[in-house]
């Protein structure tokens, strides 16, 4: 992957069905249009190793990322999804898919805390390592709704 679609530049958004997920998609829309730019919502998962220990249970983790991302489009957009965007779930640990899907993109964006942050930090684990690992500028948001308690 040359990191573009077609000639014009992506901005790649990591999505994990947050809040502040939700609001780094609708962030990157904004960004997108005044760079005219395209959108790749990124999704990552991963057998945990408890689930892959137990054959019998029936749980697909890629089905269920598919799920979330399809879902946060979405809640994001409603009706109003960008033509351009493309929805890409990727096996792996979060910061390292998003770290590689960065190579060649004009920015990541992603949540400042995703579904499994701890309240009180002020980014997440992801949001830390990818700011460290990214292969181009990160803009990390944070959920509106949350800040203004």
């Amino acid at each position: 992957m040359n990191g573009q679609t077609g000639s014009r530049k992506r901005i790649v958004v990591g999505v994990d069905g947050s809040e502040a997920s939700l609001e780094a998609l609708r962030t990157a829309r904004d960004l997108a249009r005044l760079k005219d730019c395209s959108i790749e919502a990124v999704t990552a998962w991963h057998h945990p190793v408890m689930v892959a220990d137990f054959p019998a249970v029936q749980w697909d983790p890629e089905v269920d990322a598919r799920r979330i991302l399809a879902r946060a489009v979405q809640e994001a957009f409603g009706g109003d999804v960008p033509p351009d965007l493309r929805q890409t779930v990727t096996e792996g640990q979060a910061a390292r898919v998003l770290a590689d899907a960065s190579r060649g993109a004009e920015m990541l964006v992603v949540g400042s805390r995703g579904r499994g942050g701890f309240t009180g930090l002020l980014l997440g684990s992801v949001s830390s390592a990818v700011a460290s690992h990214a292969r181009c500028p990160v803009l990390i948001v944070h959920d509106r709704e949350r800040d203004s308690r």
